[in-house]
């Protein structure tokens, strides 16, 4: 057998080759001819699985190791009865705290009261649903939008876009890459509705860069139309909008998703799936361990009496994860996006940490966000 992977993928190395010839390769160096005596291919974004790579091959399962799929041709895959996998909700907790960390970011550098304001969530699906709880548990007033669940499920409280817009102080975007339908969602934030959205609101962008017009939005805040944005994805991948970049609050080179638990959860899905199609014994396989955050342990309890519980809140979520560094970086040089995300360092999601707090307040807030208390 063999197996052609993306070198990037972390923790895969040396999983499969006790059972086959293992194929590493920059994701976009993996070609027809690399994999077209493959029997398994195991990629990211990077790799266009389409026809004109395809076409002929022996490949019997294409895995993502990435929540979104759309470099995966899947109707053809579909039609050339090659099967696909995706790694769905593999990172949501990793976005969570990157949109957690920056919520608390730009409360503090706006001076913002989060408890007085309200976040839009548009898409609430595996990121968007751990994003409305942690969103509630810091006491903000919570609207959601997804029109596929509304039509799936009765009585749940979704809202159309319109109002989100218009009531929204801070919209986030937790939506896939959909091109055309009903739901389609590229260029969701466009021209048109930019204008809706609240002259105080931040948007914020970790989904897809398409889903967000980028020169429209750059005209928007040069014009103060909107007051700011946070972005995560960006049009063009890996090039960035350097006019863009300039005018957001915080940027970043696609890694919200980067934690090094969302990276072991991305890989574990198309190990297991890969596995289980060609017959290889590792589906139950999972990485060995996880390195580990430098200082496990977040004692808060010598400011408790000069802090607020939210205050407590917010400095641990920022120790866990200073997002203004990532956006330091890539500020510096936009150019070197890819090099950012390849060589990204190690992040911990919140459950790796261990919080101590007299505050009852904070102590509650904490363990819905998903730290460990030490009692």
């Amino acid at each position: 057998m063999k197996i052609v992977i993306d070198e990037k993928i972390p923790f895969i190395k040396g999983v499969f080759e006790p059972w086959a010839e293992v194929v590493y390769s920059p994701g976009r160096a993996i070609d027809a001819r690399m994999v077209s005596d493959a029997d398994a291919l195991i990629v990211r974004t990077r790799t266009r699985c389409n026809s004109r790579l395809l076409e002929g091959s022996k490949v019997k399962i294409v895995a993502t190791a990435t929540i979104g799929y759309d470099h995966l041709d899947t109707d053809w895959l579909d039609n050339a009865a090659i099967k696909w996998v995706n790694a769905p909700g593999c990172n949501s907790g990793s976005v969570m705290q990157y949109i957690t960390t920056v919520l608390f970011y730009l409360a503090f550098s706006r001076s913002l009261d989060l408890r007085s304001l309200t976040l839009g969530v548009v898409g609430v699906g595996n990121v968007g649903t751990k994003v409305v709880r942690a969103a509630r548990a810091v006491g903000m007033r919570v609207l959601q939008n997804d029109p596929p669940r509304q039509r799936r499920e009765e009585g749940t409280e979704f809202h159309p876009i319109e109002k989100l817009l218009a009531e929204s102080d801070i919209l986030t975007l937790h939506v896939p890459l959909t091109l055309e339908g009903m739901d389609s969602t590229r260029h969701l934030i466009n021209s048109a509705n930019l204008p809706m959205l609240r002259k105080n609101c931040i948007l914020i962008n970790s989904s897809r860069g398409e889903v967000v017009d980028n020169a429209a939005l750059r005209e928007a805040l040069s014009s103060k139309t909107l007051a700011g944005a946070v972005l995560d994805v960006w049009e063009g991948e890996p090039e960035a909008d350097g006019r863009l970049v300039q005018l957001t609050d915080i940027a970043t080179p696609h890694i919200a998703g980067y934690s090094v638990d969302g990276k072991a959860n991305a890989t574990i899905n198309p190990v297991r799936r890969v596995a289980a199609e060609l017959g290889i014994p590792l589906q139950d396989w999972s990485p060995a361990s996880l390195p580990q955050p430098a200082d496990q342990v977040i004692d808060l309890t010598q400011q408790s009496d000069s802090k607020s519980a939210l205050e407590l809140v917010a400095r641990a979520v920022r120790r866990t994860y200073p997002v203004e560094d990532d956006d330091r970086l890539f500020r510096r040089d936009t150019g070197k996006f890819e090099y950012l995300r390849d060589n990204y360092r190690i992040r911990r999601e919140f459950e790796s940490y261990s919080v101590q707090t007299d505050d009852p307040l904070a102590r509650q807030i904490l363990m819905d966000l998903g730290f460990r208390i030490i009692q």
